[in-house]
């Protein structure tokens, strides 16, 4: 399994209702609610072992999987 698939199955462990694998405005469109989004920064820290700051709370951080998991790479610099 690689990371992304990795990052997909930890999404879908917090929202199973949500197709992360096509969506592109998991925010914008209100799909994600900031208890998800919590969530989903928690799995992060405890799979990847990245921490992620308030000041990258931006929904465009967060509006789909590619952009997940581009902060992730960002992040691990």
């Amino acid at each position: 399994m690689n990371n992304m698939e990795k990052l997909l199955e930890l999404l879908k462990g917090v929202r199973p209702d949500v197709d992360f694998e096509n969506e592109t405005a998991l925010i914008d469109d209100g799909l994600l609610d900031s208890f998800d989004v919590v969530s989903i920064i928690s799995e992060i820290d405890d799979v990847f072992g990245v921490q992620i700051r308030i000041n990258e709370l931006d929904p465009d951080n967060f509006n789909s999987a590619e952009a997940i998991w581009n902060l992730i790479q960002k992040l691990k610099g």
